[in-house]
């Protein structure tokens, strides 16, 4: 997988032309809540939900397509507490992905949707009173926004994304809703 990531990378960065180095950088700001389902094969499956946040940054090669890498924090709760035992779960992910953007309006700014999608490692810690754990998976995520870009250097959105994690027989799907403040430069 990680040869799979070079190899798209290097190819995005081969395919830009001269006219795409003039695009601006941008950071991200996400918060919100993600509703987790975590699903045990032959058990069954529960769901819960906690804030979550992220933080992108990438490269707009034009209005209209960027790329961006991510860092996702989708839950971190602890699951059992009686006093002496204890388990908290924690999930999170990195990511490196494409953004698409489209505009209401011929000058770039005001109202737009966008759609985002990449791949992303999650990572599921278990820490408990009898010992810890972690486990990671590669798998897309994808996700779609609306928002309004006040100016070329300021936009906000609300978001809708959706990631998935898997070790074993376990299964995760974190579906989350957010509201995101884009500064570019």
């Amino acid at each position: 997988m990680k040869k799979s990531l070079m190899a798209a990378a290097a190819l995005l960065l081969c395919g830009l032309s001269a006219s795409a180095v003039a695009g601006n950088g941008f950071v991200r700001a996400e918060v919100g809540q993600s509703k987790v389902k975590a699903i045990l094969e032959d058990v069954g499956s529960e769901h819960d939900k906690d804030t979550a946040y992220s933080l992108r940054g990438g490269y707009w090669f034009t209005p209209n397509f960027a790329v961006e890498g991510s860092y996702n924090h989708f839950y971190d709760r602890t699951l059992y507490n009686d006093g002496q035992d204890r388990v908290n779960a924690k999930l999170s992910a990195i990511g490196l992905g494409m953004v698409a953007k489209e505009h209401a309006t011929a000058t770039d700014l005001g109202f737009f949707v966008q759609l985002r999608a990449g791949i992303a490692r999650s990572k599921l810690s278990i820490r408990s009173t009898q010992g810890n754990g972690s486990e990671t998976s590669n798998r897309p995520y994808y996700g779609i926004g609306a928002g309004y870009d006040f100016s070329k250097t300021f936009g906000v959105s609300l978001n809708y994304d959706h990631n998935r994690a898997s070790g074993g027989d376990l299964r995760l799907r974190s579906n989350t809703l957010s509201l995101g403040l884009e500064a570019r430069f």
